[in-house]
């Protein structure tokens, strides 16, 4: 077992005891298009060969549907190192992603929309 893969690369106080960068090889540029709400899923498939702890932390938190941003905050990574890191896994074939479903929003001068809010805001107090 190499110190990768028995967690000797966080420290309890410290924290992470390598670079982010360093965990993505230097590579800023994912080779997949994500945005932050991008849902990723795991496929069931493994890699063919071991990629690093970071990976399969990845891979276990996508069990279920996860979003780029969320998955980043559990890694505790910058989004975009996050983002080269599933992009290495859809690859391998080892994630899916789904884009983020756009919905329509209100307008910011919605009349409903704002009455709505000052109800909730007087439930409040």
């Amino acid at each position: 077992m190499t110190d990768a893969e028995d967690g000797s690369w966080l420290d309890d106080a410290a924290g992470r005891l390598v670079r982010p960068y360093t965990v993505s090889n230097g590579r800023t540029r994912p080779s997949a298009h994500f945005d932050l709400l991008t849902m990723v899923m795991a496929t069931g498939t493994r890699p063919q060969t071991y990629l690093g702890p970071d990976y399969d932390q990845l891979l276990a938190l996508c069990d279920a549907p996860m979003s780029v941003a969320e998955l980043a905050a559990h890694l505790r990574l910058p989004a975009v190192i996050t983002k080269v890191l599933l992009s290495d896994l859809v690859t391998h074939r080892a994630l899916t992603t789904r884009a983020p479903r756009v919905v329509e929003a209100a307008s910011p001068t919605d009349r409903n929309l704002l009455e709505a809010v000052l109800r909730g805001l007087r439930k409040r107090l």
